[in-house]
């Protein structure tokens, strides 16, 4: 589903078909992709490092490009998308990888905090 204000997607996610973007996984871990539009990965960031994560390789919460947490890894990445004609907004995509029962938790609580920044 797609919305212009804080759009998401989400599903399962091919590693081969996904690229080199994707976060390092466990035996076992599964794979989610979320986007949202209208917030910046520094806001990203702030969700998940509430939500227990630590930054990787860098202090910088605008910089950051992947955070790990308990029983879960996420990599982060933002582009500026058209919603509309002469409207563009910043896109963040994170792509999720955890331990099923941890992501089970983490998704939703992620997903409450992202939609409220998309306005």
């Amino acid at each position: 589903m797609t919305d212009d204000a804080s759009a998401a997607t989400e599903g399962g996610v091919d590693d081969e078909a996904a690229g080199a973007d994707l976060p390092p996984a466990e035996e076992g871990w599964e794979r989610k992709t979320v986007a949202y539009r209208g917030i910046s990965r520094r806001l990203a960031v702030h969700y998940l490092r509430n939500l227990g994560g630590e930054l990787v390789g860098t202090d910088d919460p605008a910089a950051a490009t992947r955070v790990d947490g308990d029983g879960w890894r996420v990599t982060l990445s933002a582009e500026t998308v058209t919603a509309a004609a002469a409207i563009k907004l910043t896109e963040v995509t994170a792509e999720f990888a955890g331990d099923p029962e941890v992501l089970a938790e983490l998704l939703p609580r992620y997903r409450q905090k992202a939609m409220r920044a998309g306005g």
